[in-house]
């Protein structure tokens, strides 16, 4: 019997491994990357980091124990020794997030080394099966912009792939409360037909192609010159439709404006270049017969799209909870059956009956791609996930995903900061992969469907049964499901190139409510993780180490750092190993962001920035710490994805404005006692915080969160300070 996780993920292959610079034709990366990255060298810097960085913990440590010792010996106030030993395991916190950040780049820097995409013609394999496997992609929507959804629609409709239908999953409530919101959701609805007329003339055209090959096909006599002219012809229609696409969307708008370059420009140079190698061929006596078939099988499936649009809240007996995971869990539980409508004293239910009675049926699948609404995928996403997913010994990979990339362009520099830490995030999970320690990033994710039904428990809610397929007991639904995942056997895996986009909030108020989010959760879900680590066969210590790092790296970073910078600590020799051990870690992080397409020097800014998100993340694990206490579950806080700038509650427009003030007063008694580096250390940071304060937040937005928050004594009280705070107020300039 396999011991679980311990089989390494098969790579895709390619049936051209010389060529494999096919692979990325028609999705090109938007994100320049460095072109002269030396691997081996990055490895070997990565590497003295490392040593530099334990070298300097271990150094630290034998001071931390003598001073500890002499306290203890010289019996001085319990105070002086009781505080040495907490900035010894504060100290070794923050050095253990560092090590993990040595670990993953060692990591991303072996796989991307050795990784070779699959070419396009193993890709386009796909379309010689008429039964390749069939995958839905459900795109669950609360209150977003219209026109945010419908890109996302259109990036999943627009894959290179057969047999796939898009749902939006819909989770608005079905009776709005406003004339805004009853503007906002009929738009909405609409977009899946909107979207499908605009595919079905161009679809049916080349669907009767298709067929009229097919007729020829079965004659046996198919002049094979002229069907290659006319598939150039058919190639060119298809470069000059994409190409027709491109004028319906603002040029200086950076979420259609990438849409644009991903989806239609690439594919209506990618159809040319197409037509102009058929001519070639023609020229040269035409594509054998098996090219033929596939290229107008190619064709037939380019736009030929199923989709739906499904609402929850319709219906009584379906679940209600208002977070993602059932959004989706609700859909997920349907597949496969047939429903009708039956109108009860209570409201509308939907219940299973046979298929000849059904006023809904939903199909089954083998793959699920779930896409948040503000999120693009380069058009070879499915091919190449579902083609690794097929490869012999994967059988038990349950989850593919690229971990998304920000939309490039940001206008804002709040926005262009986020994004950026968004990118070495993604930087981090593919390095986590080398040590099969995946998480699985809920923003885009190919998932098996036989794993998720593997995992499934049984629930109720107001009295109906539910079944959850992704667990919601936490507000990072992705995450705990990822334990269960591979506690069960089953693995997950990042793909080593960037396939999803994802937007990034543009200000602060919108990103405190992301932040807060994803910082809470973790702690609850640590108990699970060490159960599983505990029960397994063979001791996966790499594995155990940075899947517990990434569970409590919120806790343990933001709580040390705040308490290292808080606290009087009294000696220099103590606190001046901070950031020497921290010096190599800062050092790569900017190189890496040099190599994704920053600047070197936005590192500082990104300090600056974690520094000011430093209570909006405590205030994530105060949210678990209280959930684990009580037993309720924290209400799901969506990031605000609607045109305006959100508000900031007044607790985190206070609390960076209080720190600043700490630290200052701190800087100031440590120099009065004649602790020069202490002194130092507060007043840099000080100084960092004051400059986040002022470029991300700014004194308007501070007032304005002080001004939404005293105006929330005349909303109900049933609405939660969240959703008050979410709410625009002002449109963005």
């Amino acid at each position: 019997m396999r011991t679980p996780g311990t089989v390494p993920v098969v790579p895709e292959r390619s049936q051209n491994n010389d060529t494999p610079a096919q692979g990325n034709q028609g999705s090109r990366p938007i994100r320049a990357r460095h072109p002269s990255l030396d691997h081996g060298r990055e490895a070997r810097i990565t590497r003295l980091c490392l040593a530099f960085t334990l070298v300097c913990w271990a150094t630290a440590t034998t001071v931390f124990a003598e001073t500890l010792w002499r306290q203890l010996s010289a019996q001085a106030a319990p105070f002086d020794a009781a505080g040495t030993l907490l900035f010894t395991i504060l100290f070794s916190g923050l050095i253990y997030g560092g090590v993990v950040y040595h670990l993953a780049r060692l990591g991303y820097l072996r796989r991307r080394a050795q990784h070779v995409p699959a070419d396009r013609e193993t890709l386009e394999r796909c379309f010689d099966d008429e039964r390749a496997p069939a995958v839905t992609v459900l795109v669950p929507s609360y209150k977003e912009e219209p026109e945010v959804v419908r890109c996302a629609l259109l990036s999943a409709a627009l894959q290179d792939y057969p047999h796939r239908r898009v749902v939006l999953l819909l989770d608005d409530p079905p009776a709005p409360s406003t004339a805004e919101d009853a503007k906002r959701l009929a738009c909405t609805r609409a977009l899946p037909h909107e979207i499908a007329s605009l595919l079905r003339p161009q679809a049916a055209r080349f669907a009767a192609e298709y067929q009229g090959f097919l007729r020829r096909w079965n004659t046996r006599h198919l002049d094979r010159v002229a069907e290659t002219r006319r598939l150039a012809h058919l190639c060119r229609e298809a470069s000059d439709w994409f190409e027709a696409q491109t004028s319906g969307y603002p040029a200086g708008d950076h979420h259609t404006g990438l849409l644009t370059r991903l989806t239609f420009k690439s594919a209506r140079d990618d159809h040319l270049r197409r037509a102009e190698a058929l001519e070639r061929r023609a020229e040269a006596g035409g594509l054998g017969e098996a090219d033929l078939l596939r290229e107008y099988r190619r064709l037939n499936h380019l736009l030929h799209v199923e989709f739906a649009c499904f609402e929850r809240k319709r219906y009584v007996n379906l679940p209600h909870e208002a977070n993602k995971a059932m959004n989706l869990n609700g859909y997920i539980a349907l597949m496969g059956r047939s429903f009708r409508e039956v109108m009860k004293p209570d409201g509308l239910h939907l219940e299973r009956c046979l298929p000849a009675e059904a006023t809904l049926r939903v199909p089954d699948t083998d793959y699920l791609i779930t896409l948040d609404a503000d999120s693009l995928l380069a058009p070879d996403y499915a091919a190449r996930l579902i083609h690794l997913m097929q490869q012999p010994g994967n059988e038990r990979l349950a989850v593919a995903q690229t971990p998304y990339s920000v939309i490039p362009g940001a206008p804002g520099l709040l926005e262009r900061i986020a994004g950026a830490t968004t990118d070495i995030q993604c930087l981090l999970h593919q390095g986590f992969t080398a040590y099969d320690a995946t998480y699985w990033v809920g923003a885009n994710a190919l998932l098996r469907v036989s794993a998720l039904r593997d995992i499934v428990c049984d629930d109720s809610e107001r009295g109906f049964p539910v079944k959850k397929f992704i667990q919601d007991r936490t507000v990072i639904e992705d995450t705990e499901s990822s334990v269960g995942l591979v506690a069960r056997g089953w693995r997950l895996y990042n793909y080593p190139g960037r396939l999803a986009y994802s937007a990034t909030p543009p200000d602060f108020g919108a990103l405190v409510i992301q932040r807060r989010r994803w910082a809470n959760g973790g702690l609850i879900i640590l108990p699970k993780l060490l159960r599983y680590l505990a029960t397994r066969a063979r001791r996966p210590v790499m594995e155990g180490f940075i899947r517990t790092h990434y569970l409590a790296s919120p806790a343990l970073a933001n709580a040390g750092l705040l308490l290292l910078l808080a606290l009087p600590f009294g000696e220099d020799r103590l606190i001046v190993w901070v950031p020497l051990a921290a010096a190599p870690y800062f050092l790569l992080y900017a190189r890496d962001l040099a190599q994704i397409g920053y600047r070197a020097s936005d590192a500082l800014r990104v300090y600056a920035l974690n520094l000011l998100l430093i209570p909006v993340n405590l205030g994530g694990v105060l949210k678990s710490l209280h959930q684990a206490a009580t037993g309720r579950k924290t209400p799901f806080a969506r990031t605000p994805k609607v045109t305006g700038r959100t508000a900031v509650p007044a607790l985190y427009a206070a609390a960076p404005l209080l720190l600043f003030g700490l630290w200052l007063i701190g800087a100031g008694v440590s120099a009065w006692q004649g602790y020069g580096v202490l002194a130092a250390c507060g007043l840099v940071n000080a100084a960092f915080l004051a400059y986040a304060i002022r470029t991300f937040v700014g004194r308007q937005e501070c007032r304005a969160g002080f001004v939404r928050e005293q105006d929330s004594s005349s909303v109900p009280s049933g609405l939660s300070s969240t959703a008050r705070a979410g709410k625009p107020i002002h449109a963005r300039a």
